[in-house]
């Protein structure tokens, strides 16, 4: 099974793919200086794989390589980060 995550800029939101097929996606509005993660879904086929986790950890790991803070609008991305924190100082306060 092949696992890729990639920022789909045209559809404003992270896409991790299993063997080339949309599994999960991380909405997002994209701002000035700041990312604000709006929704975050794995679809059910897929649910259970940490997909979700893989899918956020991308994100937030390519929005602070591109220097944007981030607004966690999304539960699933507030409760990652939360959870996880090395990534509690990008969070726009």
């Amino acid at each position: 099974m092949a696992i890729e995550t990639v920022d789909n800029s045209a559809e404003s939101r992270f896409e991790i793919l299993v063997d080339g097929k949309v599994a999960g996606f991380a909405d997002y509005l994209l701002l000035p200086t700041k990312i604000v993660f709006t929704h975050t879904e794995v679809l059910p086929a897929y649910e259970g794989q940490g997909l979700a986790g893989r899918l956020v950890e991308h994100a937030l790991r390519a929005s602070a390589d591109t220097g944007l803070r981030v607004e966690p609008r999304c539960p699933y991305v507030a409760k990652y980060i939360k959870r996880h924190p090395e990534f509690q100082s990008l969070v726009d306060a």
